[in-house]
């Protein structure tokens, strides 16, 4: 009988989640998409090389851990994972990161076309031992992929356990 592997998140304290999208509502208008869909790959490669950076000893820890794209019916969304809500506002506002001129890029250019095209986020704080992950026979995605996995009994009560939070029935 084949053995499966299973593996959890290997991170025990808290966390936030991000979330970023794009919606296209006017799409005979590329000006003003079009900057807007290509604003967010050098933000996530600033990202990925402060964090490599900081891994080495070699520059600020901004608190990034990793991303998944996810592309569906309503436009591009980033899942993102961070340390905190702390890090990602912080981020956010500093005029010396990427972000902050792609965001005052975007409302200045649809400021004469409202609703030609949308972006959204969503951000959530998730407290130590409130994230319950497990991947059977699966290479580290998500969370996994982001903060590295450990073995799992495959039990959620178990997992849960492990990480300081009792299950809910």
């Amino acid at each position: 009988m084949p053995t499966h592997r299973s593996t959890t998140h290997d991170h025990d304290g808290d966390l936030a989640v991000f979330l970023i999208g794009l919606r296209v509502a006017k799409p005979w208008r590329p000006d003003l998409w079009v900057p807007t869909f290509r604003a967010m790959p050098p933000m996530l490669a600033e990202l990925h090389e402060a964090k490599a950076a900081a891994e080495r000893g070699e520059g600020e820890d901004l608190g990034f851990l990793g991303h998944r794209t996810l592309v569906g019916a309503g436009g591009p969304t980033v899942l993102q994972y961070w340390r905190s809500t702390e890090h990602i506002y912080a981020y956010a506002h500093d005029d010396g990161r990427h972000h902050r001129p792609a965001w005052l890029g975007f409302y200045r250019r649809v400021a004469g076309d409202a609703g030609a095209v949308g972006i959204w986020h969503e951000t959530y704080a998730v407290p130590a031992g409130g994230a319950e992950t497990l991947y059977v026979d699966m290479p580290p995605t998500g969370l996994g992929a982001a903060v590295g996995v450990r073995g799992s009994s495959g039990r959620r009560h178990a997992r849960l356990a492990d990480r300081g939070s009792a299950p809910r029935p």
